[in-house]
């Protein structure tokens, strides 16, 4: 059986799809995709038709490149409003060896959830902390040993209805069954997690397009977030304010031709573009890096804000991710805002070096990482569906873009 899942992240700015197969112990990339997206606002379906033919496009664009359709996502919900609160609950150990099963875990699992009830709110997925065994504590795996009682701390993660349902109700009109929700913050952990955080307390820092979303982790479990209204439109909207330029002009220009930092930027370097009234404008890269980096500190010592809001704890690390962390020099203006406590994100599947889909490829590894502690065997996409994506029809497929065939992938943890 191959094991094939798919992740949809529904963007203000793009919808991205990533595909990976799963074998023997590594994620490796078949199909990776990025749609403009239309009727999405700060990460919130606004306009049902428009958002509905924007995802149908995107899920159209990476059928195409893999030569099958896509018939099951893990989707990601918005995290607006989203609470994090800390449940605990018991089971007793019930078969004759007295063994802790994948199935005591689950269950334990479901009476700490079931004793918080969360009416007026929709799960979106429960984070266990650690367990405990007759005396034993703060055990991270407890299958297989050996005991009479065993104990769950856990972080249940719940949003509003709204935000749950509007997705999975847009998808399934267009044939998409949701296998599972997560949060995007879940995803950029899980792409960037290592050993080295399960001790400590960090923050990742996502600026997306609308929005910059803050979250906190202790030992690798999200406990809070929250959203600044500021991203990398505004930086557009700066460019275009400054040179008097059209929107798509202005990001252009930021994405081929500025610096997110003026230390490197030169004032010889000049590119000439048509502003809104037909004028042709010469622009220095210096300048234009400046506009640049002015929005991106402020947005910065805003996330920084929120950090010491959302903690008074010492922060061990901090992971910039998102589009905009994508740009020449911002460790630069990262480095002037945080010190050197600070790491840009570097998703860690070959041929996907891009930090838009950190949310994305995360929300797999985590979807797996389940899978595991339910002892289940799972695929999105069926054996028939495996032999038609590698038959030789679909070598027709532009390889080039779909990146079919080729393996990339990466440990993840055990």
């Amino acid at each position: 059986m191959k094991h094939i899942y798919t992740s949809l992240d529904i963007g203000s700015d793009t919808i991205k799809i990533v595909v990976c197969e799963l074998y023997q112990n590594k994620l490796n990339l078949l199909a990776a995709s990025s749609f403009k997206s239309k009727g999405i606002k700060k990460g919130l379906i606004t306009d049902v038709e428009l958002a509905t033919t924007a995802i149908k496009g995107a899920f159209n664009e990476i059928e195409e490149m893999l030569g099958i359709k896509i018939t099951k996502v893990i989707a990601s919900i918005p995290s607006f409003n989203a609470e994090y609160n800390v449940i605990k609950g018991n089971v007793k150990i019930t078969n004759e060896e007295g063994i802790v099963t994948s199935d005591d875990v689950i269950k334990c699992l479901e009476v700490a959830m079931k004793a918080n009830p969360y009416t007026l709110r929709e799960m979106v997925t429960i984070l266990p902390v650690d367990f405990s065994l007759d005396d034993k504590a703060f055990i991270k795996n407890p299958k297989g040993m050996k005991g009479n009682i065993l104990g769950c701390r856990a972080v249940l993660v719940t949003t509003p209805k709204k935000n749950v349902y509007s997705v999975i109700s847009l998808l399934e009109n267009i044939g998409i069954e949701v296998a599972d929700i997560s949060l995007n913050n879940i995803g950029d952990l899980y792409s960037f997690n290592n050993k080295n955080f399960e001790e400590k307390t960090g923050a990742i820092i996502n600026i997306g397009h609308d929005i910059t979303t803050v979250s906190l982790y202790n030992k690798s479990i999200l406990v809070k977030s929250s959203i600044i209204n500021m991203g990398g439109k505004n930086i557009d909207n700066d460019i275009s304010y400054m040179y008097k330029l059209d929107i798509p002009t202005a990001r252009n220009l930021k994405l081929k031709f500025a610096l997110a930092n003026k230390k490197n930027a030169n004032v010889n370097d000049i590119i000439e573009v048509k502003s809104a009234y037909d004028d042709h404008l010469k622009i220095n890269q210096y300048e234009v890096s400046e506009v640049v980096m002015s929005r991106l500190e402020e947005i910065l010592n805003e996330a920084k804000k929120e950090i010491n809001l959302l903690t008074s704890k010492k922060i061990d690390y901090i992971i910039i991710t998102g589009g905009t962390s994508n740009m020449h020099d911002i460790e630069y203006t990262v480095n002037d805002v945080f010190g050197e406590n600070v790491n840009i994100g570097n998703v860690k599947m070959l041929g996907l070096r891009n930090n838009i889909y950190s949310s994305c490829v995360g929300n797999i590894v985590y979807f797996i990482s389940k899978l595991k502690l339910k002892n289940k065997n799972y695929s999105m996409v069926s054996d028939n569906e495996v032999y038609q994506m590698t038959s030789i029809n679909s070598k027709k497929l532009n390889t080039s873009d779909s990146m079919l065939g080729k393996i990339f992938g990466f440990f993840f943890s055990e």
